[in-house]
């Protein structure tokens, strides 16, 4: 575990070689002198904290947070030195807060202990003595040899050494590491593959030689080298072995050989097995080496932008208190220079005190003030932002309008700490395929030989006359449909040609279908064989009797539309590769699969004919496959791709090309030699495949259709109405993602559309960027569009970033095409450090959108068809796209309003909680006497004023949901943060300051010159005369809060009256018994003496409303004469379709003068109760038809009004 630790924390290298040698059943040499390296064990952690280190570390972690640790400090200056408040008043909250903050985390940590010892503790078979024996998953080792049965997961990252098939395959899911669900199949070397028992295996000697762990999944370098097997192996499975090492001839006599692994090769952790009855595996990476445990990213820590006020807040709040205190210290040596005050009769100095040192003196008495108002930081409002946005985060998984019912799909929040960052959006950076589209994939058209054919209805249609043909409408099915019959080619009435030409076209159409058939890496789940293609393929003959499964969309449209037009492939049996055509079987022999990779753009395979012939099929963009072409109708081709492209069509190219028995051998030794090797493997084999690909032949293009999603249009209008950018990064072409943004109205047909693309070096490209920006600000009066490339991208962030950007900011809508992930994230990245910080928001669905996602202040995840991994590593995760306009408009804002009131007012409540402290130390010679009792300053934050806001800050709506979507243009109103600018904090600030004079001065007039107001006769003390104010202050900002609160529930009612009436419940019991665990008990019989005065209740009333008189006037003024956008709204909206005067509220006719009186009141002050609320919904609504939000916390009945 140490050494884990300290491999994690940079100081320890895990290994000193490059690579990792593995004796698989760890049969180590028993020659010579030799150290197996030390690997780690299989057992996983994902816990943060053991049994011993949990209090320290949770506390250091905790103390880290600035104002935790600054009361840390008051509490051990109380302990040190003689301050006039209890340690209590400081040590209780801070304990308070620390301990909840503790229980949260020591319980979440708990349940990941509970799930690691879960999963640690897994029985397995592992093969040991030449036996199987069962033990658990955190016992596996290096080099153990693994049994894993059918849909069990791998408790191990292994190379597969044997399955129950003969030819060493397995299919796996890898649906819980990437999101991918379909099948993957799995293939082990020719030479262990036979050894399918126990004995078997235990007779291998071999070593594997691999990469040290690395964290991507998809990338693995080792070889095999195996030294000796068993000779006496069944003449079957020996047999068998010899056909398979067919492939490569150099391995044909090898006593000791060496075979290559790749990732096809390697079983991860956390997959699990499909589709076959066992496997056998070698533990080569264990525990949190495994790839799985490399990919646990914890989320980084995204700072909203309120957190960031909060801390300036803080810091202005730590200001103000140092200043207090040494205003207080100077004013009480300053008060102390007169000896009468200095050492007054009835209060003589020790001898002690006399002597001893000024400076320390008065440094102790510095920090005695600093003691005496440090309640002006709220430490409780860290927790309780806490807590709102925890609990906060329940409603946006509680709304019915998130909710997806197609997929049964809720939206997901996997943090709660960037809620408010939804209201705070400027940019919006989102892909494009499964994100604005549907990514379901429909085969529309291709091009074959130069010819544009579409399907209609089943049938491929050609929209003009072919080469040799001087007709149009050709039906490639009815032609096809005589493939076994050329002598009916010349009477068919739909395709007149002679026979020669009529083979050659079919030739072309059957080769490039066979090429889409067998180029692709999709799977069957189960196969119904029997009648297949025995006729020609309509589209209504039988498409269940397959099932394809496939990790590209595109792939599985193009196979199940070859299958439509008779050329069906039938699945892998081994090596082999069936396809049927019209019912004749085919047997090709895969030789080799060239995988994709997003800089070649393309994948191949080399396969063998039924004939003997090696082919080369290529697929993949026109971008990569014409360049490397030589034959064919290339530049006809070309055409149809940009025809569709601007169809908003994805395109794929065909290619082919034919080896020679001699071009054959030399590209299998290259290739053997680039994946045996454990040095730059990918680099070699990089130069392989360009050598492979070349010289092809063009077969022709695909194309395919990716709809659209629901109200895509209507939610990116609404984005660019509420003042947000919207930045399309995507993969595809530039003339697909152009045509598809015009069809979602990214781009508007008015718009001017600038072009950054092909730029082949910095000086072009800085030419075209200089040209680009004086177009913008000479056409300053019309909108822009950036349409830019990846290649030209890359060009514009090396060396000139903030000409780029400057073009970017003044286009209305860029589309960023040909995009690679880090170059999404890039780009990101430069918008959040550009001089305007704007808040960024990603939204992608597939694995390629995580960078982005994580690097954006606010990811969301599309839970699509691409998988789930940019659902689980984003912040939130919608269903659909258009749901992103409700998450900003109404959710975004509610949050923010909230969070921003409640900072607000928790500074403003400890302004009036210490300003009167202050003020009452003139009148007690600065000598730190204590306004308010201990236990009254322990329990203002906690008890008596923290759940009103807290209620506030979660069923608070100033607006209602309706208007805010319908209104996209009020999220203007709070961007950039503005309820939390300093002007907006100098007015709570300074109203705190103003409330709390009130407060002081109030009480004092009342009482400071005749202190005997009970009709006895009997005195106020000091004691009482701090009770007033307190009673005052709780009473104040209490309604203070109410004045607030515009969307009323009794559940606010309850917290808001019941803590008025907590306070005089509590005040009456704590001083009207003598509690014996009290050492003192100043407060005894104040409060009830204060009650039974009239002049103290007239004074309370008094001092109340005179507070709130001046937040009355100023709301009734703003109200008037400078209403918000917000309050326009709702008027507007009340004439149209609420029938109300307020959106929140409707009144009966025929009310009295004083419900007249009141009604105007609840206007000005914009709140209502929600027995009158009445809210009105059309079926034209632009977004839903209706509010199911869970934010709606009262019934809403149109007859109301």
């Amino acid at each position: 575990m140490w050494r884990w630790v300290r491999q994690q924390l940079g100081f320890d290298p895990p290994h000193q070689s490059d690579t990792r040698t593995i004796y698989i059943a760890n049969r180590f040499p028993q020659y010579g002198h030799y150290t197996p390296q030390k690997f780690i064990d299989n057992r996983i952690i994902s816990s943060k904290y053991t049994m011993w280190n949990f209090v320290p570390k949770n506390l250091f972690e905790q103390f880290r947070r600035v104002a935790n640790f600054y009361f840390l400090i008051i509490f051990l200056v109380q302990l040190m030195i003689d301050t006039p408040t209890s340690p209590v008043t400081s040590g209780l909250p801070l304990f308070f807060v620390i301990t909840v903050t503790a229980i949260k985390q020591g319980y979440e940590d708990w349940l990941r202990h509970i799930s690691d010892n879960e999963v640690n503790g897994a029985p397995v078979y592992v093969v040991r003595s030449g036996g199987l024996v069962t033990t658990r998953s955190k016992n596996i080792r290096v080099g153990d040899i693994v049994r894993v049965a059918k849909d069990e997961s791998f408790p191990a990252d292994l190379v597969l050494l044997s399955s129950d098939r003969l030819d060493g395959s397995c299919h796996v899911t890898t649906a819980s590491l990437d999101g991918e669900t379909n099948l993957k199949t799995h293939v082990a070397v020719p030479e262990t593959a036979v050894l399918q028992t126990v004995a078997n295996l235990d007779t291998l000697i071999a070593v594997i030689e691999c990469q040290q762990p690395e964290a991507d999944l998809y990338r693995f370098m080792g070889r095999m080298t195996i030294t000796q097997q068993m000779e006496e192996i069944v003449s079957y499975f020996f047999s068998f072995y010899i056909s398979l090492m067919e492939r490569n001839s150099n391995s044909k006599k090898t006593p000791c050989s060496k075979k290559p692994l790749g990732p096809e090769s390697l079983l991860l952790r956390g997959a699990r097995l499909k589709n076959t009855k066992e496997i056998f595996g070698v533990a080569v990476y264990t525990g949190m080496e495994t790839k799985m445990a490399l990919n646990y990213k914890s989320k980084s820590q995204k700072r909203s932008a309120v957190e960031k006020s909060m801390n300036t807040f803080l810091i202005i709040y730590l200001i103000i208190l140092i200043s207090e205190a040494i205003i207080s210290t100077i004013l009480k040596y300053t008060w102390q220079a007169e000896e009468k005050w200095d050492e007054p009769w009835y209060n003589q100095k020790t001898e002690h005190q006399r002597n001893s040192s000024k400076i320390l003196k008065f440094i102790s008495d510095f920090l005695a003030f600093l003691v005496l108002y440090n309640f002006i930081i709220p430490i409780s409002l860290y927790v309780t932002v806490e807590l709102q946005k925890f609990l906060g985060s329940f409603f946006i998984g509680w709304d019915l309008d998130l909710y997806h019912e197609e997929s049964d799909e809720k939206a997901q929040v996997n943090t709660s700490d960037l809620n408010e960052e939804l209201g705070q959006v400027e940019y919006v950076f989102t892909d494009k395929t499964g994100t604005l589209t549907e990514n379901e994939m429909q085969f529309r058209e291709c091009s074959i030989n130069g010819t544009k054919y579409q399907e209609i209805n089943g049938r491929l249609v050609s929209e003009g006359p072919t080469p040799d043909s001087s007709e149009g409408n050709l039906s490639y099915l009815t032609s096809l449909s005589h493939l076994n019959n050329l002598s009916h080619l010349a009477t068919s009435s739909s395709f007149r040609t002679s026979p020669e030409n009529g083979t050659e076209l079919i030739k072309e159409h059957d080769l490039f279908f066979k090429a889409v058939s067998l180029c692709h890496t999709v799977q069957i789940s189960s196969v119904q064989t029997d009648s297949i293609g025995d006729g020609p393929w309509q589209s209504n003959f039988a498409p269940a009797q397959l099932e394809y499964y496939a990790s590209s969309p595109d792939e599985k449209a193009l196979v199940e539309a070859a299958a439509r037009f008779g050329i069906v492939f039938i699945g892998n049996s081994g090596e082999i590769m069936e396809v049927k055509t019209l019912g004749k079987l085919e047997r090709y022999k895969l030789l080799h699969i060239l995988e994709f990779d997003p800089d070649r753009r393309r994948m191949s395979v080399i396969v063998q004919a039924p004939s003997g012939e090696k082919l080369l099929f290529v697929k993949g963009a026109e971008s990569s496959v014409l360049p490397a072409c030589i034959g064919g109708e290339i530049e006809k081709t070309r055409i149809h791709v940009d025809e569709f492209a601007l169809k908003g069509l994805r395109t794929l190219c065909m290619a082919y090309r034919q080896f020679t028995s001699k071009e054959y051998e030399e590209i299998n030794r290259r290739l053997f030699e680039a994946r045996t090797a454990l040095q730059q493997r990918e680099e070699k084999l990089a130069g392989v495949f360009q050598f492979i690909e070349k010289d092809l032949i063009l077969l022709g293009a695909t194309a395919v259709e990716d709809k659209l999603q629901d109200k895509v249009r209507e939610t990116i209008e609404a984005l660019r109405m509420a003042g947000i950018k919207v930045w399309v990064l995507t993969g595809d072409k530039h003339e697909t993602a152009v045509s598809v943004s015009l069809s979602c109205g990214h781009f508007h047909r008015t718009m001017n559309i600038l072009e950054l693309l092909n730029q082949k070096s910095d000086s072009e490209c800085a030419e075209k960027l200089g040209q680009l920006a004086r177009r913008v600000r000479e056409d300053h009066v019309i909108q822009h569009g950036l349409v830019v490339d990846g290649t030209s991208l890359s060009l514009a962030l090396r060396e000139h970033e903030k000409l780029f950007m400057d073009v970017c900011r003044n286009c209305s809508a860029v589309m960023c095409c040909r995009m690679a992930p880090l170059q999404k994230a890039k780009v990101i990245r430069l918008i959040k450090i550009s001089p305007e910080k704007p808040i960024t928001l990603a939204i992608g669905d597939g694995a390629n959108d995580v960078s982005m996602i994580q690097e954006a202040h606010v990811g969301i995840g599309i839970m699509g068809k691409e998988g789930r991994q940019a659902a689980r590593n984003s912040d939130y995760a919608i269903a659909r796209f258009k749901f992103l306009s409700k998450l900003l408009f109404v959710h975004g804002h509610f949050y923010y309003i909230r969070i921003a009131t409640l900072v607000q007012y928790f500074f403003y409540k400890n302004v009036c909680f210490i300003t009167p402290q202050f003020l009452y130390q003139f009148y007690c010679l600065f000598s730190q006497q204590t306004l308010y009792d201990s236990v009254y300053l322990t329990l203002y934050n906690i008890c008596f004023t923290s759940l009103p806001i807290l209620i506030y800050s979660l069923l608070e709506q100033h607006i209602d949901p309706h208007v805010l979507q319908n209104k996209p243009a009020l999220y203007r109103d709070i961007s950039k943060n503005r309820q939390l600018s300093m002007k907006t904090f100098l007015y709570w600030t300074i109203l705190g300051f103003s409330h709390a004079f009130i407060f002081f001065f109030g009480s004092y007039f009342l009482i400071g010159k005749d202190t005997s107001l009970l009709g006895n006769g009997q005195m106020f003390g000091n004691w009482t005369f701090g009770t007033l104010v307190f009673t005052v202050m709780v009473i104040t900002v209490t309604a203070k809060m109410a004045l607030e609160t515009h969307f009323w529930t009794w559940i606010n009612h309850l917290v808001t009256w019941g803590s008025i009436l907590f306070y005089f419940v509590f005040s009456l019991f704590y001083g009207g018994i003598l509690w014996p665990f009290l050492s003192s008990q100043n407060m005894y019989f104040v409060f009830i003496q204060l009650l039974s005065s009239g002049s103290a209740w007239f004074a309370i009333i008094l001092m109340v409303v005179t507070c709130l008189f001046l937040d009355i006037v100023k709301k009734v003024f703003d109200h008037h004469f400078h209403p918000t956008n917000i309050e326009k709204a709702q008027l507007t909206e009340t004439n149209s379709s609420i029938k109300c005067l307020d959106s929140m509220c409707c009144f009966s006719e025929g009310e009295t003068v004083c419900a007249s009186v009141g009604r105007m009141l609840e206007r000005v002050i914009g709140r209502c109760s929600p027995s009158h609320v009445s809210r009105s919904w059309s079926a034209s609504d632009p977004f839903y038809t209706n509010d199911r939000s869970i934010l709606t916390l009262s019934t809403m009945d149109s007859s109301t009004c």
